[in-house]
């Protein structure tokens, strides 16, 4: 398979994006190139078109089973494994976004959970955990909506997102209406 100049830079972004999201370059663009193949690739394949070695395909693909952004399959009258990855773009923002919260969010939430049950011993202490404790109470409203938004369905989302300043528009007037009903209720 040859990469396009369109694809390959796809491609080569990818691969230097990973090392930003915690994942080596090499796995930023075995995912690229599953994502824009449009068809199910085999290790052999992979490592052709990217110039990788088995191994580090093999690796790499490991790599992306466990952040489940690639699914193994097979073709009928091919002995060789195919991966690809969720062919819908929602449901691979899904899966990214509960795979961060798993590894980094949930881990960090527990940290602050355990470090509130403390009791300070002095002023430091004191001042750390109600540091903590706005820590722990902005990630978990943080965790609460996101739970919320992904609850909806991806058109709904979509809407919410394009609605996007007048959503608070329509909040700064809702507070205006709260407001001048209480002003009115306390003549």
């Amino acid at each position: 398979m040859n990469l396009t100049p369109l694809a390959e830079r796809f491609v080569l972004h990818f691969g230097e994006m990973g090392s930003r999201w915690g994942v080596n370059r090499t796995v930023g663009q075995i995912y690229a190139l599953l994502y824009i193949s449009g068809k199910p690739l085999c290790a052999d394949e992979i490592g052709e078109t990217l110039g990788f070695s088995r191994s580090n395909v093999g690796i790499g693909i490991k790599e992306l089973q466990s952040w489940r952004l690639v699914k193994l399959m097979h073709v009928p009258g091919d002995r060789r494994d195919f991966f690809e990855p969720p062919k819908d773009v929602w449901d691979i923002f899904r899966v990214l976004v509960e795979e961060r919260r798993r590894r980094e969010i949930e881990p960090t939430l527990s940290m602050l959970r355990e470090a509130l049950l403390e009791k300070p011993d002095n002023e430091a202490d004191r001042i750390a955990q109600a540091r903590m404790r706005e820590m722990h109470q902005l990630i978990d409203l943080t965790t609460g909506w996101l739970d919320e938004v992904q609850r909806l369905s991806p058109d709904t989302v979509i809407n919410l997102m394009r609605l996007g300043a007048k959503v608070q528009k329509l909040l700064e007037f809702a507070d205006k209406l709260k407001l001048g009903g209480r002003d009115e209720s306390s003549r």
